[in-house]
């Protein structure tokens, strides 16, 4: 692990110069020293699926009555998850489209007040795949602001096709390759370690909705190649791994084992069951045509993860039919009897 600190950043996947590299594996010792001492921050900035809750035009019953105040009913934006493993720089997992609101809410998040007049405590951004609630945030992040970008082939191909992500420009903001299946130490864009180390890996998923050729709600746009990930995310010393997997299609035996022993699961809750959104009548598709397991039923993701050894369980991404955002329900009920938690904006952990 403290190789994968020190040399990580190289001028190729990192755009370093080799004087920066050197020094990188200089600092890394102490770095890794004083990050012992910290715990690993990890902030819920988001938690709602795509649209938030209450959704802006939605008029299902549990929007109205979260916009009517009824206990139980949290508003909630749209999924991000925010991580630092020094309390100072802070890396984002998703920027959704909330993202000012979000950083206004959260003050780790602000310029310090002894900051430059422009600036951010964000070093990098994640992306676990390019659906529009988890991308369209970056073009809140303008104003020629440095931090780096990180995601997959896929999801990085799919910026460069839409030039309106030219307004980050890469020379300020640069855009680094996510490799499957490695180990990654996240670094800002002037290529200094954030402390914050990412595994990804490819999880069942489909490719964003507005990639999709096509509108037929029973077509089949899945994908377990790339275009949706997990992601692990530990601290540079390898302390406090906890699994980020805001969207995942079906729970197979690889990701089963993939998530045993976990310190903390973040997993996808967009829909408790499979036809939620058609017996709502809100609109034609499946949890699963969305990309999306259902939190219930004998395949759903509480039955498919019973047995797995996993400290903390939480739910995110979750859609404005949910009926678990009703704390009051049966279904919330449910999900707690079963060890699992509901995550809400502000939900904070250490590890």
């Amino acid at each position: 692990m403290h190789a994968l600190l020190n040399g990580a950043c190289n001028s190729l996947r990192y755009q370093k110069t080799r004087t920066q590299i050197d020094r990188s594996r200089k600092s890394g010792a102490g770095q890794l020293a004083r990050w012992a001492c910290i715990a690993m921050r990890v902030k819920i900035i988001g938690s709602a699926a795509g649209g938030g809750f209450p959704q802006w035009n939605c008029n299902y019953r549990l929007s109205r009555a979260a916009r009517a105040g009824v206990p139980g009913l949290r508003s909630r934006t749209q999924s991000s998850v925010a991580v630092s493993a020094d309390g100072t720089g802070w890396v984002l997992f998703n920027a959704s489209p909330d993202i000012r609101q979000q950083i206004a809410q959260t003050p780790e998040l602000q310029p310090a007040a002894d900051a430059p007049l422009r600036s951010t405590p964000i070093r990098a951004v994640m992306l676990t795949n390019a659906d529009v609630d988890h991308v369209a945030g970056l073009l809140s992040l303008r104003e020629r602001q440095p931090f780096a970008i990180y995601a997959t082939a896929q999801v990085l191909a799919t910026l460069e096709a839409n030039s309106i992500f030219n307004v980050l420009d890469p020379a300020i903001v640069p855009r680094r390759l996510l490799a499957p299946m490695e180990e990654t130490a996240i670094c800002g864009a002037d290529g200094h370690p954030t402390g914050v180390v990412v595994g990804s890996f490819p999880v069942p998923g489909k490719v964003a909705l507005y990639l999709e050729q096509g509108r037929d709600p029973g077509a089949d746009f899945s994908s377990d190649t790339g275009d949706t990930i997990g992601v692990r995310i530990s601290k540079a010393d390898g302390r406090g791994a906890i699994f980020y997997v805001p969207g995942c299609a079906r729970i197979d035996a690889a990701l089963r084992a993939r998530l045993a022993d976990a310190a903390c699961l973040l997993f996808d809750g967009t829909v408790y069951t499979d036809d939620e959104m058609i017996t709502a009548g809100v609109g034609p598709k499946t949890g699963a045509r969305m990309g999306h397991i259902a939190m219930s039923g004998e395949a759903g993701s509480i039955a498919s993860l019973a047995d797995v050894k996993i400290a903390r369980r939480i739910f995110i991404h979750i859609n404005n039919t949910n009926p678990v955002l009703d704390e009051n329900s049966a279904e919330h009920a449910a999900i707690k009897a079963a060890g699992w938690e509901v995550a809400f904006d502000g939900m904070e952990m250490e590890f």
